[in-house]
């Protein structure tokens, strides 16, 4: 049986919550490396996979699946099976719904205050993050702050949406720090992501480059 097909690059958070929760499952995917920039999700061949032009993009077997969340618990209601693997997206409806709860958060705050910055950067070109946006990423992370009541986002144990919560938060702190003493709580949660074996291959990389591919554009967009 072929490996799953994932459309991915490694700057891209939701890219790398994908291939995290592979990782923690334990699953072989198939890389193909999408360069925005060049414009190769505009193309015919792409645009029939998703035309909403996005990524990632799962193709498992001739079932398509385009985006980061649905990908996610598709791939641990498939393939996560044993050792615990489905605890990464409980069956209980309750807890269910706490990861729901945390997924929501991560795309509707903490991935779309990102993309407000990234999108000023990369297209419109900006030499400075204006400083309302840069609030509005330290508000994101006082409401993370506030709702880790436990170890990790949805409870006791880790699930997809630590997985996809930090892909945002890791890129962001790159460029926009986040102090320990004002942010004890996301410090510890951070750390404890950090400690799986395959996180900084996984993620932190890619998050490291972002935040210096970011910068980068910054001081190139001043001299425009």
């Amino acid at each position: 049986m072929p490996k799953p097909v994932l459309y991915t690059v490694h700057l891209s958070p939701p890219c790398r919550a994908v291939e995290l929760t592979a990782k923690a499952l334990g699953l072989e995917l198939e890389r193909k490396l999408v360069n925005l920039l060049a414009g190769e999700n505009l193309t015919p061949e792409f645009l029939k996979l998703n035309p909403k032009h996005t990524i990632p993009v799962l193709d498992d077997n001739g079932t398509i699946i385009s985006e980061s969340h649905a990908i996610m618990i598709y791939l641990v209601r498939k393939y996560g099976q044993g050792d615990g693997k489905d605890a990464l997206y409980p069956t209980d409806i309750v807890e269910q719904a706490r990861v729901n709860e945390a997924l929501h958060f991560e795309s509707g705050v903490l991935f779309a205050r990102l993309r407000f910055i990234t999108e000023l950067v990369f297209f419109a070109r900006k030499p400075k993050i204006p400083e309302d946006r840069i609030e509005y990423v330290r508000t994101a992370y006082r409401l993370l702050e506030d709702s880790l009541q436990s170890d990790y986002v949805a409870g006791s144990r880790m699930t997809i949406a630590d997985l996809s919560c930090i892909s945002s938060v890791a890129s962001m702190v790159g460029f926009i720090p986040i102090e320990r003493s004002e942010f004890p709580r996301v410090h510890g949660w951070m750390e404890r992501l950090k400690q799986l074996p395959y996180y900084e291959k996984i993620n932190g990389a890619g998050a490291t480059e972002l935040a210096e591919f970011i910068v980068d554009m910054l001081a190139k967009n001043a001299k425009l």
